[in-house]
């Protein structure tokens, strides 16, 4: 008999985010994220218990997901302007397709109609505008943001980013990224003026 390989529990989290990009919520089944992550479908339900289980440590998951890529991105970058144009991108990768996009809508189905998972999207959502605040706030010591409303701009940054995945899925204009860095540049330029 075969030993299974063991995997991570990131490397299980993130063959999960791809599955969920692949297939959307209503069609993804355990057995597809375990083919994604080289395992079983009952290693998963070992390790989580059950698809509900799962899907909540993705959860869990993408909210540190978000704050390492703001932390990933302040050490690459002086500009904390750059820093947030930066750390928004990274969160798009993976999405290469408008159906990845309405996949991905899917759970944000699950977290408006679930109790729990909305608990866990609204954190997730207080630290994402958290984080943009801080480079915010950065930007306008360091002299690269002349704005007094730090708490109303992030909110317009979270709102512009979450427009730009809606947006980019429509027109599917060149690549996602590219939207979002043109978008999030365009409204600092705005507001620099």
């Amino acid at each position: 008999m075969g030993r299974h390989r063991i995997a991570s529990e990131e490397a299980v989290l993130d063959a999960a985010v791809r599955s969920i990009s692949r297939h959307g919520l209503a069609q993804l089944t355990l057995a597809d994220v375990a083919a994604e992550a080289g395992l079983t479908a009952p290693t998963l339900v070992q390790r989580f218990g059950s698809k509900r289980g799962l899907l909540l440590a993705v959860s869990r998951y993408l909210g540190t997901a978000v704050k390492q890529a703001f932390e990933s991105a302040r050490a690459r970058h002086r500009s904390p302007l750059a820093a947030l144009v930066a750390a928004l991108s990274v969160m798009t990768m993976g999405v290469t397709t408008p159906g990845g996009i309405a996949n991905h809508l899917s759970f944000l189905q699950l977290d408006l109609t679930d109790p729990e998972f909305r608990s866990l999207a609204q954190a997730h959502s207080r630290e994402f505008r958290t984080n943009i605040n801080a480079l915010l706030r950065q930007a306008m010591a360091d002299g690269e943001l002349p704005h007094d409303d730090l708490e109303g701009l992030a909110r317009t940054v979270q709102v512009v980013f979450s427009g730009v995945l809606v947006q980019w899925a429509i027109d599917g204009d060149r690549s996602l990224e590219f939207a979002l860095r043109s978008e999030i540049n365009r409204l600092l330029g705005v507001i620099r003026s």
